[in-house]
């Protein structure tokens, strides 16, 4: 069976659909930065998330061509996550999307160097017919997080942080959400094939003791 992300760390992608604190491990992703409205037909966002797809996809199936990565074993590519901010805001004010900045991410196996995600970006952009030259090999270290499994539309995200707010108070926690320390969410359900109401995200925010 192929290793899956999600199943191997359930402590990570399938929170309970309360609130608990986490520390999560530094790791690697392939990573495209932007900003504008995500449900903009054809924008920066979807082109974002067509180029992460392109080269996470690549690397999964490199064992099938002629790059031979140390270490590799088969996988299913982890789901989509997402990094969110608005410049001069505490948190997200989710009505308005056109002011979000944010970097798209999928996980990255640990076999996977630095020379093999450049091998994908020029053997994604050449297949594909696509520019992946915007993803970039990045390591983020979460450290200390307050995480819930928020289950409904995106736009109904404030209620599942409003939990969250209320047990980090409850604690001896409280929100350490910075220019470096940012919203994050994990996307566990396909929007175009759930109903909004019966959608999985896993929503996760940096915090500290007070």
């Amino acid at each position: 069976m192929p290793f899956d992300f999600k199943k191997e760390y359930k402590e990570f992608y399938l929170p309970k659909n309360k609130p608990e604190i986490v520390t999560v491990p530094a790791a690697n992703y392939i990573a495209v930065q932007g900003s504008g409205d995500p449900n903009e037909e054809g924008g920066a966002y979807q082109s974002a998330i067509r180029i992460l797809y392109a080269v996470a996809y690549t690397l999964k199936m490199s064992y099938k061509t002629g790059r031979k990565i140390d270490g590799f074993f088969e996988y299913v590519v982890p789901p989509l996550e997402g990094f969110w901010w608005q410049d001069g805001k505490d948190g997200i004010d989710y009505a308005d999307k056109s002011a979000f900045h944010w970097i798209s991410v999928i996980r990255l196996p640990d076999f996977v160097t630095k020379a093999d995600f450049d091998w994908a970006v020029e053997t994604a952009s050449k297949k594909k017919k696509l520019d992946c030259s915007p993803a970039e090999f990045r390591t983020i270290d979460e450290g200390l997080c307050v995480q819930i499994m928020h289950i409904g539309s995106y736009d109904a995200e404030p209620a599942s942080v409003a939990q969250m707010d209320t047990y980090l108070a409850q604690n001896g926690y409280e929100n350490d959400l910075t220019t470096s320390r940012l919203h994050h969410e994990i996307y566990l359900s396909d929007p175009r094939k759930t109903a909004p109401e019966k959608q999985k995200t896993v929503i996760r925010h940096p915090i500290k003791v007070v």
